[in-house]
């Protein structure tokens, strides 16, 4: 649903109208989710946005907005899917919006039926979300998308630009991005949210795609061409492997919920034996 709002909106940051990359329209709405900025800072509030370090959180910034939508959303009765209707008339109360909204919803829906994405952790989904926001943006050589300027992306910043949607930070080059890993073992299935490569991987990766699921996956092939869906297996590919990011940082999410419940716990204890 973010990913249809944002289309919606301000097609996910790409409009050039006031208040999408900066200021604010005749409405006082800003960024790629147009948010009016006491609405914005009470859902921050409410919600804080993971994992931002010292950066005040900014509707500006597309991680921020996606994440505080999402909350947004989920308070106003799309949790579990229980009233969309409803959560899409808060965001902006007119009937035209929530049908026009939903409509595009199917489209992406129909789109990412061919992915399976339900297969996909939260991080990941997102990550795929994101992706399928982007389709139709052209290739960019060292292109990080419209939110920086760029008219489209490369195959490594779709990429890295699709997890920084989830929150889940990647390097910059394909390379890069497959030397980090979790590598997915030989005879693994892939899941939806896999990242894969092609290349020598012992050096000399070139290219990495968004696997979507049902051999299919989302990238930023070539000069000249466009982001769009394609398997992700095809002849002559010099396939070298695929990686689990999103795994990767949900172990990273548990293992810090562990260390911080243990702490409680100690506290907890230590409270107890001084009274």
């Amino acid at each position: 649903m973010p990913a249809a709002i944002g289309k919606i909106e301000t097609d996910h940051g790409r409009s050039t109208l006031p208040g999408v990359r900066s200021g604010s329209n005749d409405k006082g709405a800003e960024g790629p989710m147009q948010f009016l900025r006491p609405t914005f800072d009470a859902i921050t509030a409410k919600h804080p946005i993971p994992q931002r370090g010292t950066r005040a959180p900014s509707p500006y910034h597309p991680r921020d907005a996606i994440y505080t939508a999402v909350a947004y959303l989920c308070d106003s009765g799309a949790r579990d899917g229980r009233n969309l209707h409803q959560a899409i008339l808060t965001y902006n109360p007119a009937e035209w919006y929530v049908s026009k909204v939903l409509a595009q919803a199917q489209d992406y829906q129909s789109t990412s039926s061919l992915g399976g994405t339900a297969k996909a952790n939260p991080s990941a989904h997102e990550a795929i979300n994101y992706a399928q926001g982007q389709l139709g943006l052209p290739y960019v050589w060292g292109g990080n998308g419209p939110v920086d300027g760029d008219t489209g992306f490369d195959c490594s910043g779709l990429t890295k630009a699709a997890y920084a949607a989830a929150g889940v930070a990647l390097s910059r080059t394909a390379e890069e991005q497959f030397r980090t890993g979790p590598q997915v073992g030989k005879g693994q299935p892939l899941m939806s949210g896999a990242l894969v490569f092609y290349g020598n991987p012992q050096g000399g990766i070139h290219h990495v795609g968004l696997y979507i699921g049902d051999g299919q996956m989302i990238n930023a092939p070539n000069f000249g061409e466009k982001i769009k869906i394609a398997p992700y297996r095809y002849e002559g590919d010099d396939y070298a492997g695929a990686t689990r990011p999103a795994i990767s940082a949900s172990a990273v999410r548990a293992a810090s919920q562990l260390s911080a419940s243990r702490r409680l716990a100690s506290v907890g204890a230590g409270n107890i034996s001084g009274h």
